[in-house]
């Protein structure tokens, strides 16, 4: 698939909001606009799919904290995974 470059113009705090929620999510802001533009907004009207997002971004931040199969798990904190929750 060809790929086309856009630019966007927002408002500095915006872009900073949207800079810490891409961090948040591991991803882009590139790749929030992208997937936003696909799907036409039907993933943030639908909490289930939200909810998805949120689920496997709790497991990648618990596959970053496995150690190797000899060394335990560590697991979430508590705070860790409410902080997930009420994003």
């Amino acid at each position: 698939m060809k790929t086309k470059n856009i630019t966007l113009k927002i408002d500095a705090e915006t872009y900073r909001r949207a800079r810490i929620r891409a961090a948040q999510m591991e991803t882009s802001v590139s790749a929030m606009v992208r997937d936003f533009l696909a799907e036409g907004n039907t993933k943030a009207a639908n909490p289930d799919i939200r909810r998805i997002a949120a689920l496997r971004a709790l497991y990648r931040k618990a596959e970053r904290r496995a150690q190797p199969a000899s060394a335990p798990l560590t697991p979430l904190t508590r705070e860790e995974i409410h902080a997930e929750r009420l994003r």
